[in-house]
């Protein structure tokens, strides 16, 4: 097991180095022998005790390894640089490894640190508003190991809260679920060679870096039309989850959801209210806040501390946990023998035999339409968005998102586990609902993890009865955080390009047919401005 940890550290940090060319900038304490500085100095918390604990900073620099008798980081003579890069190959003496390991190891704890452990578990469950409807659509019509899934995607989560520091979602790959459920003919194998093409494509872009010239050549008008069109996409398909009874093995509404029972539209209703008593209209993004004059900070603050206590503690109350928790509850009701029909242990992984057509008709009628969304989507997108969230955290890069989502699927997708992305609308859901740091997502992945592994397919059973109304709840949310996004579009022009894009995604149903028209549209206003 600490092998496996070791490794998956080691990783870690090759990966940070080939995204950003600079070694991970953190500032470690070993209390017997080093101390690690940065461009800050020497940066040390003295505890009364006389031990001393560690600070981290994101600034990047070098790493200096400093032994224990120099008291100051100005005793140069002392100080030894180490390179991140042998660290990382683990070449050099014991005390490069060392330095290393510490590195590694704190690197990975600021990640995984809860800001406010309520808060983050709540956050944890802002994206099961789209990821359970899918997952259970294909598990019911196209046989997908609901077992497997979940056991791959609670790795991805943890790996990605690992590797970001923030709530990197792990979604379904939306237009190949819609191409399977929309052909019967589409089965297991398509589904999975669409995936590992759709991952290898994403993988050759990051590798190459030419996913970082896409991320800098698209306009962010273009970028936040796109983000308002899924948004919007999710808030109506929220809507019709709350009004509508679901056939999620047909894909397809049914008759209108009645008042009463255990998935009734009061229920439903009723959730919608509560998350809007405890979470309000939501946070401000960091990149819509003003920066405030010593003045108003000051004004600010008095106006902070004096706020009733009745909001405080609204606001502390994990709304979406509660839904949670109540939506299996009432699935246990609905059909009590579904809990005797569990069954221990995890489903049998197979690898999935994929035949030539299957790899053809993967590529055209998956792998096709799923690109041009999971570049915009599930990278650019996604990219920009956790820059305007966390504008105090390192930025995902365009190379190791599109990294990171490429390897996942190149090994899940050959045991059958839902080929997977990470999404804006699953980023925005998670920040909505308090998610703030690596830990929330680490946290859903354990979960994941801990159900396939002693519950595995049988899972189904349960989910089939989760109130769908309550499903719509939470993705509302999600929808309307990723729409909000794109408020920051001040000027007639950006405004234009974005509604162009958005109107053009929503009708054509294409985010690749909006992208275009979004460009034309943003080309043709630059050469106004140059005639």
């Amino acid at each position: 097991m600490a092998r496996i940890l070791k490794t998956t550290l080691v990783f870690y940090l090759c990966l940070g180095r080939i995204v950003n060319n600079k070694p991970d900038t953190l500032i470690v304490e070993q209390r017997q022998k080093y101390f690690i500085i940065s461009d800050r100095g020497l940066i040390i918390k003295q505890k009364g005790n006389g031990e001393v604990s560690c600070a981290i900073s994101d600034l990047p620099h070098k790493i200096v390894l400093l032994d224990k008798r120099v008291g100051s980081a100005g005793s140069g003579s002392m100080a030894t640089v180490v390179d991140p890069e042998a660290l990382a190959d683990g070449v050099g003496d014991g005390d490069k490894k060392k330095g290393g390991g510490l590195l590694l190891l704190a690197r990975a704890r600021d990640n995984l640190r809860f800001r406010s452990v309520w808060r983050e578990l709540n956050g944890a469950m802002g994206d099961l508003g789209t990821y359970i409807p899918i997952v259970l659509s294909l598990a019911l019509s196209r046989h997908l190991d609901l077992g497997t899934t979940l056991i791959f995607t609670g790795i991805y989560n943890a790996v990605t809260g690992l590797i970001y520091g923030v709530p990197m979602p792990v979604q379904p790959m939306k237009s190949i679920a819609a191409a399977a459920l929309a052909d019967p003919s589409f089965a297991i194998p398509e589904i999975m060679a669409a995936g590992i093409l759709t991952a290898a494509f994403v993988l050759f872009l990051g590798i190459t870096r030419l996913m970082k010239l896409v991320y800098w050549f698209v306009p962010l008008s273009v970028v936040r039309g796109i983000q308002l069109a899924q948004g919007l996409n999710f808030a109506m398909a929220a809507v019709k989850y709350i009004r509508y009874d679901q056939d999620f093995a047909k894909a397809k509404s049914l008759g209108r959801r009645p008042w009463a029972g255990l998935d009734g539209l009061v229920l439903a209703i009723a959730a919608v209210c509560f998350i809007v008593l405890v979470n309000g209209a939501g946070e401000e993004h960091p990149c819509a806040r003003p920066v405030p004059i010593p003045q108003e900070k000051e004004q600010e603050q008095e106006s902070s501390s004096s706020s009733s206590w009745r909001r405080r503690l609204a606001a502390s109350v994990p709304s979406a946990v509660i839904v949670f928790v109540v939506g299996v509850a009432f699935a246990v009701a609905r059909h009590p023998a579904a809990v005797r029909e569990l069954r221990a242990g995890p489903s049998r992984m197979r690898v999935v035999h994929i035949s030539r057509e299957a790899w053809k008709q993967g590529f055209i009628k998956g792998a096709v339409p799923q690109i041009p969304l999971s570049v915009l989507n599930s990278v650019v997108a996604v990219c920009k968005l956790t820059r305007d969230l966390f504008p105090e955290r390192k930025e995902a890069s365009a190379t190791s998102v599109s990294v990171t989502m490429g390897a996942m699927n190149l090994v899940g997708c050959w045991f059958g586990a839902m080929p997977c992305c990470h999404g804006a609308g699953g980023l925005a859901g998670q920040y909505r609902f308090g998610g703030r740091s690596g830990g929330c997502v680490a946290a859903l992945g354990g979960l994941k993890l801990a159900l396939g592994l002693l519950l595995g397919g049988s899972m189904l059973r349960v989910l089939v009865q989760f109130p769908v109304g309550l499903l719509g709840a939470l993705l509302l949310f999600a929808g309307v955080e990723l729409a909000a996004a794109a408020r920051d579009m001040s000027t007639r022009a950006e405004a234009f390009v974005m509604l162009v894009c958005t109107a053009v995604s929503l009708v054509g149903s294409s985010a690749a047919l909006g992208f275009l028209c979004g460009m034309i549209a943003h080309g043709l206003l630059m050469l106004r401005e140059h005639l």
